[in-house]
């Protein structure tokens, strides 16, 4: 069974959202033009996350899925509500988003300028959505595990449009062919680093074999050496 460690390094590494799935590229192409929107962007999409997830945790393990509300009584024990997941859980995204336009318009005027269109568009991040599914598909145990989850997947994606915008501005005063400027060397560029991503594919995550099953291991290899020997 993973630790909450691994899943929070694994998260932003191995199952990065940008280059393991590939999901909230709209934003990722678009905001990336220079780092100060990334990093802005970056860090409404790990709020958001974080706190997205653990909510949606709670109403999938507590209301949802059959046999949740059976801490209302026994007579909800069969009561399947799980059909609702889709909804309620673009209800919370867009009730959080909506938040945070708010929090940025208040506090980071130029910031919310400067983010357009692309700030609510959060709500329809296919990342922000795709991390309740994932949650809801790999059946965290605690709330803890999926926060963690949440909290990596963001900062995933934080690096990930944070680490482009930075290339790109470089990319600005290189000598790109006319053909490949603009949206065409980017994809290239996140198809390397994608492909630089997945060595950390390789990482065992708390996978490493107990410690009774390498003692058995070694006795059998001792004993086979033995009568061999004889």
């Amino acid at each position: 069974m993973e630790s909450t460690l691994d899943i929070f390094v694994k998260a932003i590494f191995s199952e990065n959202m940008i280059f393991a799935y590939f999901l909230g590229m709209c934003s990722y192409l678009a905001v990336s033009k220079t780092v100060k929107t990334a990093v802005g962007l970056g860090a409404a999409v790990i709020f958001v996350l974080t706190v997205t997830v653990p909510v949606n945790f709670l109403l999938e393990n507590y209301v949802l899925k059959a046999g949740a509300l059976e801490w209302l009584g026994a007579e909800y024990a069969e009561l399947d509500l799980s059909f609702l997941s889709f909804i309620m859980y673009i209800a919370v995204v867009a009730s959080i988003v909506q938040l945070v336009e708010m929090l940025v318009e208040k506090f980071a005027p130029a910031l919310y300028g400067a983010l357009g269109i692309f700030l609510p568009l959060i709500a329809v991040n296919c990342s922000i959505l795709g991390g309740a599914l994932f949650m809801q598909e790999r059946q965290y145990s605690t709330i803890l595990d999926a926060t963690a989850f949440s909290l990596g997947s963001g900062i995933g994606w934080f690096i990930a449009i944070v680490a482009i915008a930075a290339i790109r501005e470089k990319l600005r005063y290189s000598n790109v062919p006319g053909p490949l400027r603009g949206l065409g060397i980017t994809f290239i560029v996140t198809g390397l680093m994608g492909m630089a991503f997945m060595s950390f594919m390789g990482i065992k995550y708390g996978e490493e074999a107990p410690k009774e099953e390498i003692e058995t291991v070694t006795t059998m290899i001792e004993t086979n050496k033995e009568n061999n020997i004889n």
